[in-house]
């Protein structure tokens, strides 16, 4: 864990600076992300980087918490948020596992591009079940394993991210298959109520809207 805290401290500038790849998805999903969330909710978000979509969200909720391991992309976050003057923004560093473990009822728990970094991505679900009110939200967007078993995707994920790991030049990676991912996130006791791949290209980013039951 420390191993990756400090990979991502080390490319924190970098991030914050790094446009966003496809912003036609980027924004689809944060539009559709907006239409869960309520003027009065609490907010988690898990893995919230420096912050760039968490500035968004916060402005039409009561209060948002961003999340993330890395010091460095929270220390980030908190600053473009003072500069932005979002009072309702509370930025933290730590694991998921830290952040889901407060016993505070919470509306929504998101997870945008963290899920893949992660060894257990059930059990993300089921800490964030725990946390959520009844008929709470879980959203994510996660990229996950393309359909079939291109011989592209196996040399990445089997040879050319290992290698990348050793030179330090890349975090843990665990992309899921989209079934699986989908249905660790049922057996937790959510129910999927939207889904879609945004941008639908290899490797897909697969986003899930799940109520609690």
């Amino acid at each position: 864990m420390h191993e990756n805290a400090a990979f991502w401290d080390k490319i924190a500038d970098k991030y914050a600076a790094r446009p966003i790849a496809d912003m036609d998805a980027y924004e689809y999903t944060l539009n559709r992300t907006r239409s869960y969330l309520g003027a009065d909710d609490h907010v988690l978000e898990l893995g919230a980087g420096t912050g760039g979509t968490a500035r968004l969200l916060a402005p039409g909720v009561g209060q948002y918490t961003a999340t993330d391991l890395s010091p460095a992309m929270v220390a980030i976050g908190q600053r473009k948020a003072a500069e932005e003057g979002i009072d309702n923004l509370t930025s933290r560093a730590g694991t998921v596992e830290e952040a889901l473990a407060d016993e505070t009822p919470l509306d929504a728990v998101l997870g945008f591009n963290i899920l893949h970094l992660l060894p257990d991505q059930a059990a993300v679900a089921r800490l964030a079940h725990k946390r959520l009110r009844s008929g709470g939200y879980y959203i994510t967007k996660t990229p996950s394993q393309p359909d079939g078993q291109a011989v592209a995707f196996w040399l990445m994920m089997n040879v050319a991210v290992p290698v990348m790991r050793l030179l330090g030049r890349a975090p843990y990676v665990n992309l899921p298959k989209i079934t699986e991912l989908e249905a660790g996130i049922t057996a937790a006791g959510f129910e999927i109520i939207e889904t879609g791949n945004y941008p639908a290209k290899a490797p897909p980013a697969r986003y899930i809207v799940a109520r609690k039951l």
